[in-house]
């Protein structure tokens, strides 16, 4: 659904502003909740999925339900298809998690670099549950988002580095570093037909300090596949994607997981895609699905144009954000 625009009386507003509001306007006839309005001039533009899925402790329901979302999209013709964290399990104890786990070489990912080539399509793998160089030494995997080309090559594979260690009494506990190694990293934007993306996962989306500096790096469009949780989703998933769209000028597309997956966890759901100016431009609702959007460059470096915030940062008061290139990968 789209979200409704809280408007300032225009007496109120500078002349930048009146024309970003011109803008906001014109965007608010784009795409909602599973389709996509196409745009009513100028050369087609980049169409990326969102999957939406409902993960179990069984991998082969699993890849079915998510190859099969892959196919389809295929078939609308979008050059990305973006899956939620956990796409490959959700296990309903931390020995089962470890038991189902695999290296990145394993037959699972295997599956999925055949389905890009299959399809000519880019996946984004958020949240693959990965057992490193150091498994043997730490019996410890990452959380690990992974980019492939439709040659199935991987472009770029991030791991995960803030973990989920929350207590809510009564509704939600999950420590994810009891059985998993935080990422040493984050990885620089890759270059995608749909635009420069950078790479997050669930937790990370709460840190905007890795948003601006993969922005900083030349990212166009954030992606955060998740897993939240009923009581966190419902009170903040979308306030928080939409906000890390409004500070960094950028394209934030989030695949999620959604419903029951065993007894004991699951999952708010809610896939969507938020633009450069915060709106909502598409979104699942309940159950598995896919949702679209067209990623529109031009308009996003029309707002940034019009509203040149990073040019009006003060770094000389408080620093800037950046990423680190010295720390080797796991």
């Amino acid at each position: 659904m789209l979200q409704a625009v809280v408007r300032k009386p225009s007496w109120i507003l500078c002349a930048a502003e009146k024309q970003l509001l011109r803008f906001k306007t014109q965007a608010s006839s784009r795409s909602a909740h599973h389709s996509v309005r196409p745009m009513a001039t100028g050369a087609p533009k980049p169409l990326i999925a969102v999957c939406q899925v409902t993960s179990t402790p069984d991998k082969e329901h699993n890849w079915a339900c998510c190859s099969q979302l892959v196919r389809e999209a295929t078939h609308r013709g979008v050059c990305v298809v973006f899956l939620p964290e956990a796409f490959d399990f959700i296990g309903s104890s931390v020995e089962e998690t470890l038991r189902l786990a695999e290296p990145l070489g394993g037959d699972h990912i295997q599956r999925y670099i055949s389905l890009a080539r299959e399809c000519g399509v880019w996946l984004s793998l958020g949240g693959f549950h990965e057992r490193g160089s150091d498994w043997k030494s730490t019996q410890r995997i990452y959380n690990c988002h992974l980019l492939l080309d439709p040659k199935g090559t991987l472009a770029a594979a991030y791991r995960k580095t803030h973990l989920f260690d929350v207590e809510l009494e009564g509704r939600v506990s999950l420590k994810e570093s009891a059985f998993t190694n935080p990422g040493s990293e984050i990885v620089a934007p890759a270059d995608t037909p749909a635009g420069k993306v950078g790479l997050a996962t669930c937790y990370d989306l709460r840190f905007p300090e890795m948003s601006l500096a993969l922005v900083q790096e030349g990212a166009e469009i954030l992606t955060y596949p998740s897993a939240f949780t009923v009581p966190t989703g419902s009170a903040h998933w979308e306030p928080l994607l939409r906000a890390r769209a409004i500070e960094t000028q950028c394209y934030v597309v989030a695949a999620a997981q959604t419903g029951k997956h065993h007894d004991r966890r699951a999952s708010y759901g809610h896939s969507m895609v938020v633009d450069p100016w915060g709106s909502v431009v598409a979104q699942c609702q309940e159950g598995p699905g896919l949702c679209y959007a067209e990623i529109d460059l031009a308009y996003l470096r029309r707002v940034r144009q019009e509203m040149p915030v990073f040019r009006h940062r003060r770094s000389d008061l408080y620093g800037r954000v950046a990423l680190r290139q010295d720390v080797p990968s796991p």
